[in-house]
């Protein structure tokens, strides 16, 4: 499981509305998580309904794979299978490398395509500007002008936030700021910000435990239960490395994994 596949799912579902807009040109109302057993890659990213019931699924990528367009299709008739309706589908880029994915699948009777974004083409300052964090944390993905500047403005708005959003937008902040090897600006910044310095020392500190933690624990629940399902990962990438620790621990007696994460 890797945490900047959680973390943008969480500000995509919650407050990241600008960004799904921009990507999608919809507004997502409901979210919908579904399992695919018929299919190879069982499990879409994101997939949302919208006011006007038309289906969304939004994919993450954080390398080219030359097999995307046939897993988008499957996807794709996956999503149909089970809902009797085609998704808008968004392949959203957010490596380092160039883009180099296809957007289509063509045979001599058979045309597939969905839409592909390199998230650095979207309008950074547009998602600066927007009112709901989530969208400015991600900016910073994205080709900034300045980029100490943004990371400035996010930090200022990471402490303008309630003590408990607080911590997750700057633990988000820091793992999508990973992707573009901007952590030690993140960190420098935040160390101006004595709101945020306490935060920042746990955050730093137990980053690392954390990782290994998270990983020897995914390793097990996998051995155990099998794949960990979208709702597992959203409720492990929270957790301190002490309580992955109790987690570990606990995945002797849980019987399933909604015991286990209960």
């Amino acid at each position: 499981m890797q945490e900047y596949d959680v973390a943008l799912k969480l500000l995509l579902r919650g407050s990241a509305k600008l960004t799904m807009r921009e990507l999608t040109g919809s507004t997502v109302e409901t979210w919908l998580d579904i399992e695919m057993s018929k299919v190879q890659n069982s499990r879409v990213d994101l997939l949302g309904e919208t006011a006007e019931k038309g289906l969304v699924h939004l994919e993450l990528q954080s390398g080219n794979d030359a097999t995307m367009p046939l897993r988008m299709a499957e996807y794709c008739l996956g999503v149909f299978r089970l809902f009797e309706r085609f998704p808008r589908q968004v392949l959203l880029y957010v490596g380092e490398a160039p883009l180099r994915m296809e957007s289509e699948l063509r045979g001599d009777d058979v045309w597939f395509r969905y839409r592909v974004f390199d998230i650095r083409d979207l309008d950074g300052e547009r998602l600066l500007e927007s009112e709901d964090v989530g969208d400015n944390v991600i900016a910073i993905l994205t080709r900034l002008r300045d980029h100490k500047d943004a990371v400035r403005r996010i930090v200022e708005r990471i402490a303008g936030l309630m003590p408990g959003e607080r911590e997750t937008a700057l633990g988000q902040l820091l793992i999508l700021a990973g992707l573009r090897q901007m952590e030690e600006i993140v960190e420098r910044e935040v160390q101006t910000m004595p709101l945020l310095d306490d935060i920042l020392d746990n955050k730093v500190i137990g980053r690392e435990m954390r990782k290994g933690e998270l990983t020897i624990l995914c390793r097990l629940i996998e051995k155990r239960f099998g794949a960990i399902p979208g709702w597992a990962e959203e409720r492990l990438v929270g957790r301190s490395a002490r309580e992955l620790e109790d987690l570990i621990l606990g995945i002797l007696d849980a019987t399933t994994i909604e015991d286990l994460l209960k």
